[in-house]
């Protein structure tokens, strides 16, 4: 395994973004920029051995400087929606950023997305190679509370394993939620709508305008949500009661059967036309399911001047739940002064 730094041009301020590769021994590479910890590309085999890139982003700086679909990045401070962009935390109401509708998104305005993270250490040896990246997020920024100190370890590993490690220390107590955004397309282009999903999740957070929770943690059973047995992303009327064109739902992950801190698989993907698999497996209790529902109408040109149109990738973010403030029986997202956040998600390729 081998990991480099070089550097992937200048913002309009001067400061220098900096790309890292994390190659593995058959050529296979994980890269991403420390603005917004956008990861750019991923290149891994498919069923004929042939190396493609199976995630949306681009080749250029200044399309990232642009405002473009989260392609990559880590959300933050909250990803997901905070309905009104409020929440109470210890007596006090806070307001966010109204940057959804009427909801706030991914942490607002300028969420960590936005953000240049430092670029701490990279490492590599016989079976990983990562890059550390860390971000002080000041009190007061978008409106959130306290100061947070935030790493995020991004690794990759010869049997095609990436890796993100997440952790997080406050002074004051306040909500936090990260995920990463990458959007995938297991064909390197066209649409996925013939991707077959499983999502080992029975039930999902019940939405309702503007993709609000209502509280309700409904079961999959008989709705467009099943995704409990394996089936194309684009089998059903994707737009039947879905309040949207498509998937952007939050998947409720059934409990972890093995024990201790293993991470739970959540959620397989197989596409039929390349032969590439991905498993994604963590220790969050959710996963938002996105079928890049709002691509303009004519596309998006990304990597490799690929063109790329609603449903031309998917989304698996894993997280807590959207709205977890306003709602007491949902998993905690407080983060309080002498504790530290910390969790897991990876996502292992392979073919069939």
């Amino acid at each position: 395994m081998t990991v480099s730094s070089q550097s992937f041009g200048h913002l309009p301020d001067g400061r220098e973004v900096r790309l890292v590769s994390l190659v593995a021994p058959d050529g296979s590479r994980v890269q991403a920029i420390n603005l917004g910890l956008s990861i750019t590309r991923i290149e891994v085999p498919d069923r004929h051995g042939k190396p493609g890139n199976v995630v949306l982003g681009f080749d250029a700086l200044e399309r990232y400087v642009q405002k473009h679909p989260f392609f990559g990045v880590v959300a933050g401070r909250y990803a997901n929606r905070i309905a009104k962009g409020l929440f109470t935390l210890d007596g006090t109401t806070h307001q966010l950023a109204i940057n959804n509708g009427e909801n706030h998104l991914h942490g607002g305005s300028v969420g960590f997305d936005k953000q240049l993270w430092n670029l701490v250490a990279i490492e590599s040896g016989p079976h990983v190679a990562s890059a550390e990246f860390s971000l002080l997020s000041p009190d007061g920024d978008e409106s959130y509370p306290g100061n947070l100190d935030v790493r995020v370890r991004y690794s990759f590993s010869p049997d095609h394993t990436l890796r993100i490690d997440y952790s997080a220390t406050t002074d004051r107590a306040t909500i936090l939620n990260l995920t990463n955004h990458s959007f995938f397309n297991l064909s390197g282009k066209g649409d996925i709508l013939g991707h077959v999903l499983r999502l080992n999740a029975s039930r999902f957070t019940a939405v309702g305008p503007g993709l609000i929770p209502t509280g309700e943690l409904a079961p999959v059973h008989g709705t467009a949500l099943d995704f409990t047995r394996p089936l194309p992303i684009g089998a059903r009327n994707m737009e039947a009661g879905l309040h949207v064109p498509g998937y952007d739902h939050n998947f409720v992950l059934d409990p972890n059967p093995a024990p201790g801190p293993h991470l739970r698989l959540a959620a397989e993907v197989h596409d039929p036309a390349s032969g590439r698999t991905m498993a994604c497996r963590t220790d969050q209790p959710g996963v938002q399911l996105y079928t890049f529902n709002f691509a303009p109408p004519e596309g998006i040109r990304c990597s490799d001047d690929i063109l790329f149109q609603r449903h031309g990738a998917f989304c698996l973010e894993t997280q807590h739940f959207p709205d977890s403030p306003n709602h007491p029986h949902f998993p905690s997202t407080v983060l309080r002064p002498g504790e530290t956040f910390r969790s897991s998600t990876t996502y292992q390729f392979g073919v069939r």
